[in-house]
């Protein structure tokens, strides 16, 4: 699977999509989070962190530019990198800061407001584009490398449980 689309009605949907893609993360993978301002970023970044294992809160880095947390992927503890990039001015922060370093295929890095980078972050494995509408919300999750094609093919997901 390369494309998956569905929608979130609630928050515990929201909740649902995290624990399913928590389930299906791989070392290294890059996912970047588009949406507007309160579409579901940081809930969904927050679902996945805790059905990692993650046992604290999960703050919305929008100041910090990143928070780091350590979680279980497949039986090993792993780094992921939660990056909130809306109050960048522009791209060269992201190096300035050193977050480039963080890019790497030990580290798993979750993206808010990836266009603030263009140019400097790499391609993403897997992309999540979030919708406002009537009800909840409508979320596209695309496969852009082997690793994100893994993680949707192993993606298990029903939104009404």
């Amino acid at each position: 699977m390369q494309h998956y689309k569905t929608s979130l009605v609630d928050e515990a949907a929201t909740q649902a999509l995290g624990k399913s893609l928590a389930h299906c993360l791989q070392v290294g993978i890059v996912i970047n989070l588009h949406g507007d301002l309160g579409a579901g970023k940081t809930a969904l970044t927050r679902a996945i962190l805790h059905a990692a294992g993650h046992q604290g809160t999960v703050k919305s880095p929008t100041y910090t530019l990143a928070e780091p947390y350590e979680i279980l992927v497949q039986g090993q503890v792993t780094k992921l990198m939660h990056f909130d990039l809306y109050r960048m001015r522009s791209p060269d922060e992201f190096i300035e800061a050193g977050f480039r370093d963080e890019m790497n295929e030990q580290t798993i890095c979750i993206i808010e407001w990836p266009e603030k980078a263009d140019g400097i972050l790499p391609l993403p494995d897997l992309e999540i584009h979030f919708a406002i509408i009537d009800v909840g919300r409508e979320v596209e999750l695309r496969a852009l490398s082997e690793k994100g094609k893994v993680c949707l093919s192993q993606l298990h997901f029903a939104p009404n449980l």
